[in-house]
């Protein structure tokens, strides 16, 4: 496998971070002016300090793109520190600053949004890229290709009914997105090892 193969399963970890991160500054930016006149700045401060975290995450992994797979492993680690604090700021503002079950909701239909844009896209990119194998080698990437869609299909569906149900907790709807996105994470990784066995 060359290193630009492998870049692309650690890429597509991190477009599917940005595009979330992407979604919920969306969100957050577009019920701001909901904020309350006394909390305006405060809250107005930590929209920048989030934008300013995204830019940081997307300049990070855009210093990635010509990286070995070693260097990608290394620094993931800080990226999913930096991803983590994010979640837990955009956590702190719905708590502070929103009317929450309005922000709550919106925030998360945009995430879910972008979450299965990602898939989607990695699915079609893995797939895309099986066809340059012979078609003995094709077979098993082909099938992780398959299973990748009907992994999205599934948190589609799943998100969409906890959506649906309209009354969830900030805890609830977030806990969803992380449980979602780490079926994405094994489905990249899985598809990542099912190419390597094909090159090997």
């Amino acid at each position: 496998m060359s290193g630009q193969d492998s870049i692309h399963f650690f890429g597509n970890w991190g477009e599917e971070r940005l595009d979330e991160m992407d979604a919920a500054l969306t969100s957050l930016e577009g019920k701001a002016a909901e904020v309350q006149a006394d909390a305006k700045d405060k809250a107005s401060k930590v929209l920048a300090e989030l934008r300013k975290n995204r830019d940081d995450f997307r300049d990070a992994i855009g210093k990635q793109a010509g990286a070995s797979e070693a260097a990608w492993t290394s620094s993931k680690a800080k990226l999913e520190t930096d991803w983590s604090a994010f979640e837990a700021e955009v956590k702190k503002y719905v708590e502070s600053y929103g009317r929450q079950f309005e922000l709550q909701q919106a925030t998360f239909e945009l995430q879910a949004a972008a979450q299965l844009k990602a898939w989607r896209e990695a699915a079609d990119k893995l797939a895309s890229a099986a066809s340059e194998f012979a078609s003995e080698r094709r077979d098993e990437i082909e099938s992780n290709v398959k299973r990748m869609k009907a992994d999205a299909v599934a948190a589609e569906e799943k998100l969409r009914k906890l959506n649906e149900a309209g009354n969830q907790s900030w805890s609830a709807l977030t806990t969803a997105l992380t449980e979602t996105r780490a079926v994405f994470d094994r489905a990249n990784q899985t598809a990542r090892e099912a190419f390597k066995r094909a090159t090997a």
